[in-house]
């Protein structure tokens, strides 16, 4: 427990999220079919990132946020990708990787709820 998901995992969501897109494209579907495509995408990527979040009555927090949206993004890159938009891909990688290396130095963490007084 405590791990988030690893470089193995995002890259083959990211790999899988292009296929997504690319093979449609390739055998023709039409835009709105893509579009159908990529909805039942997000769909899938949101419940797999459900999976990863946890609320641990037994401390009252709850874990596997980060993991599950940058399972999302992650996702979204690869769609991305897959539609050829490489630079803006390539933005969207960089802009994460930054927040995820210098945002968590910043965050300051509440009390639970139940252990405010008022």
């Amino acid at each position: 427990m405590g791990k988030s998901a690893g470089a193995r995992t995002h890259i083959l969501v990211s790999l899988g999220a292009a296929l997504f897109v690319i093979v449609p494209s390739e055998i023709g579907l039409r835009e709105g079919d893509l579009g159908r495509v990529v909805q039942g995408l997000a769909t899938g990527i949101g419940f797999i990132g459900a999976g990863t979040i946890l609320k641990r009555t037994d401390r009252d927090e709850i874990t596997g946020l980060t993991t599950a949206a940058t399972i999302w993004l992650t996702a979204a890159i690869g769609l991305a990708v897959g539609a050829g938009q490489i630079w803006i891909s390539a933005l969207c990688a960089g802009c994460a990787r930054i927040v995820l290396s210098f945002v968590p130095f910043g965050e300051h963490r509440a009390p639970p709820a139940n252990s405010r007084q008022s």
